[in-house]
């Protein structure tokens, strides 16, 4: 670190600022340390930092799955955030298994995470317990518990399907299904489930039956799942009038069976997925969606974390939910029903 300074041209004070908390310093100076230790191949050494200071400077997430392009661009939105101010992020991914979550979880708090974020808000006793006695900073993520753990960023997952399935009525639509994750096994999908919950009791609101929902295996759903589940539901019910998907890759999937099987989307059968990933944005039609901001909800998330690090006196009331909601994205894969059918 001594050599760094020389060569930078300032203090070993300011080195160990400009590694530990990059925004601390002027962006000329911190540019200046930046290149000394490009030059000189430094490498901190962060585990005899952190016995000293009591910090790793790190953060721990648990997210269900990487492949899914939304919980990327959280990740993405949680590690662009954390970057400016000196933190890594360390990811551990679950398949959507709980047992997996506990011990993803208590792995991450052996090696000293500086504040924790998981996917959801359903776990077992035991992670419950260890996250709670961590004492650790910790962001459920991606749904609104009445109770979360310290904090929670996201949405409601209930309310989206309830709005999901209202968005059909006022199209026009009465014979709708819905596609979405078998609720058995070991992985479970409980924001999707949630999602099925909302649209079924908004149905039953209105009247409507709420009983075509196929459910072809445990999640995660895609494409193929997604085109399984569409081909049963038009062997039940061949003149259906509008799908939800509680995934935009099952939608997908659910609008390629309809190509496959010359079934006009949207002149036979709406299609809505949830999630506004990039494939449905260029699908042909473009899939209409249930859009999320997955990289707002990385990035209040990290900000929530770098807030409560630097301020160490947290109040006793600190717990609550923090609701980036979710738009109805129309586009071309659903339309008004005009006909009698």
């Amino acid at each position: 670190m001594r050599s760094v300074a020389r060569l930078a041209g300032v203090s070993t004070m300011t080195v160990s600022r400009a590694l530990t908390d990059p925004a601390a310093v002027a962006e000329a100076t911190r540019q200046r340390v930046d290149d000394a230790i490009a030059k000189l191949g430094y490498v901190p050494d962060r585990v005899a930092s952190s016995l000293r200071s009591g910090r790793t400077g790190f953060i721990g997430a648990v997210l269900p799955t990487l492949v899914n392009a939304n919980f990327a661009d959280t990740a993405h939105g949680i590690t662009e955030t954390l970057r400016r101010h000196g933190y890594q992020l360390v990811i551990g991914y679950t398949l959507y298994q709980l047992d997996e979550e506990e011990r993803q979880v208590r792995s991450l708090l052996a090696r000293r995470p500086e504040a924790l974020v998981v996917a959801g808000t359903v776990h077992t006793r035991a992670t419950t317990r260890a996250l709670l006695d961590s004492r650790l900073p910790v962001v459920e993520i991606w749904d609104l518990p009445q109770r979360p753990l310290d904090w929670a960023v996201g949405f409601s997952n209930h309310d989206a399907g309830r709005a999901a399935a209202r968005f059909l009525l006022l199209l026009g639509h009465r014979r709708i299904a819905a596609i979405g994750p078998a609720p058995a096994g070991p992985a479970r999908d409980h924001r999707g489930e949630a999602r099925l919950a909302g649209f079924a009791a908004a149905l039953t609101e209105a009247g409507q039956a709420a009983d075509l929902v196929v459910q072809p295996c445990p999640p995660p759903l895609s494409y193929t799942e997604g085109a399984l589940a569409m081909s049963e539901l038009l062997q039940r019910m061949p003149r259906v009038d509008a799908v939800f998907a509680v995934s935009d890759l099952a939608a997908y999937g659910a609008m390629m069976e309809c190509r496959r099987r010359r079934v006009d989307v949207p002149g036979d059968v709406s299609i809505l997925g949830f999630g506004d990933f990039e494939l449905g944005r260029q699908s042909v039609p473009t899939l209409s969606t249930v859009r999320i901001d997955a990289q707002a909800i990385g990035r209040r998330t990290a900000e929530l974390i770098v807030a409560t690090l630097r301020d160490a006196a947290r109040p006793a009331d600190a717990s609550r939910s923090i609701d980036l909601g979710y738009t109805i994205e129309a586009r071309e894969s659903t339309r008004a029903r005009t006909d009698p059918r």
